[in-house]
């Protein structure tokens, strides 16, 4: 299991975010370090997801030292994020919905399982309940 670097940040005026040097475009953010840094292995086995699915190469983990180099990053707290081995086992379902909503669907995502699937996920995070990574 691979595990990536994650920066999260904070000011006075926000919550915490955070993102992954190695995988530009992943963001995540928390009103707390421990919400964050939750929801950053959730968000990165999406990007990588994503990644996988477009066939996009997944670059190998740059080093702390590295990355603590680049001054932008220098206000940050590190911390290693592991990946789960791979997504869960989909399952193919069978839903009705109505058409005005598959309509918005489709025009916010290019992908209808994933904006279910992540819309899904933030419903049960939001309502308290675990929420297993894909």
């Amino acid at each position: 299991m691979p595990s990536y670097i994650g920066l999260l940040r904070t000011d006075a005026d926000s919550d915490f975010s955070g993102d992954f040097p190695d995988f530009p475009g992943c963001v995540t953010a928390g009103d707390t370090l421990d919400v964050a840094r939750l929801r950053a292995a959730e968000a990165l086995r999406f990007h990588i997801d994503g990644m996988q699915e477009d066939g996009d190469i997944i670059p190998a983990p740059s080093d702390l030292e590295t990355v603590m180099r680049d001054p932008d990053n220098r206000d940050a707290v590190a911390v290693l994020v592991d990946v789960p081995g791979g997504p869960a086992r989909s399952v193919r379902v069978n839903i009705m919905l109505p058409e005005d909503i598959l309509r918005a669907i489709d025009q916010a995502s290019a992908n209808r399982s994933r904006f279910l699937a992540d819309a899904a996920r933030a419903k049960l995070r939001e309502d308290g309940q675990s929420v297993a990574l894909p």
